[in-house]
């Protein structure tokens, strides 16, 4: 009679993480027929289905969500225990993320699990994974970015956060400004201000979003610095705004007709750390830090009340 193993806890978890049982094979080394033969195995084990297959991917039952939880509060207790038993694990808590409106607080709120904390802020999420990876950052915060799926994130507990609308920011005295949402293609004439090019995490997703809506965007203006950002935006162009962005300072953010462009924002531990065997606990000082900023923007806190399937980790 087969017994539970970590390995099939790790197989459970990551199946949950990926949303697909050949990402998630992918991940952890695995053939995509070894990984369902230990995903059966845990089913037998605990005497139900544990994922509804879908066109869209693995999405855990009533009785998955229950297993993969507690999955993690056991391999995380495992790591922590290995973690306690190594020299080493008592410098500060480098913390690691691109700049977003909630990166203080969290940074904040990782204070109660660790009495120094310092943080290490970076232009691009590629650049601060390239940091996680080298162990030079031990917690990070940092969004989807073009070619994430081609990395390799061992030795990384990696959880998504939150599938963020992108709202869109245009000057106050633009006509769009009177609009409670905004079709993309009404964009269509404007200059677009955006990070540069290398900085641009998710420039294929808006050229995709902008060409289903029957036009190629103008990237006319190129920083990664807000207060600039804003001063063009004010001034006639246009840009990508983080959901719980404030208006004010001469721009408005508005909702993006269809919520065409989701950007995935991601909390990730190194098993190497400070938090190694906390990931769970770090994971929820993020999604206090990330509902910490949503009256920011009233728009989207209805909007986010109103949809709360759009983000059951958080609620």
């Amino acid at each position: 009679m087969p017994e539970l193993e970590l390995r099939h806890l790790r197989a459970v978890r990551t199946i949950a993480e990926e949303g697909s049982v050949t990402r998630a094979a992918t991940r952890l080394g695995l053939t995509q027929p070894a990984l369902s033969a230990q995903l059966r195995t845990v089913e037998r084990l605990v005497g139900g289905q544990l994922f509804d297959r879908s066109p869209n991917g693995c999405v855990p039952t009533d009785l998955g969500k229950q297993v993969v939880g507690t999955a993690r509060l056991v391999l995380d207790e495992v790591a922590q225990l290995v973690s306690s038993t190594r020299p080493g694990r008592n410098g500060p808590l480098v913390v690691g993320g691109v700049p977003m409106l909630f990166f203080a607080h969290f940074v904040e709120g990782l204070r109660v699990l660790c009495p120094e904390v310092r943080a290490d802020a970076q232009s691009s999420s590629a650049e601060v994974v390239d940091q996680l990876l080298a162990g030079q950052v031990h917690v990070a915060m940092f969004e989807y970015f073009d070619g994430m799926q081609s990395r390799e994130l061992r030795g990384i507990e990696l959880r998504k956060l939150v599938s963020e609308p992108q709202f869109v920011a245009v000057s106050e005295h633009d006509p769009l400004a009177h609009h409670e949402e905004i079709d993309l293609a009404q964009l269509a004439a404007h200059d677009w201000v955006t990070p540069p090019a290398e900085q641009m995490g998710n420039r294929l997703q808006l050229f995709r979003a902008c060409a289903d809506a029957g036009f190629t965007p103008r990237l006319t203006h190129h920083t990664n610095e807000a207060g600039m950002a804003r001063g063009l935006v004010a001034n006639g162009a246009v840009s990508l705004a983080s959901a719980p962005s404030r208006t004010g300072d001469g721009i408005v953010i508005r909702r993006l007709r269809g919520m065409p462009i989701m950007i995935d924002l991601y909390v990730a531990t190194h098993r190497e750390s400070p938090l190694a065997g906390r990931a769970h606990e770090v994971f929820a000082c993020a999604a206090e830090a990330y509902k910490s900023v949503l009256d920011r923007n009233p728009d989207y806190r209805r909007w986010w009340d109103a949809h709360p399937e759009a983000h059951p980790e958080i609620s």
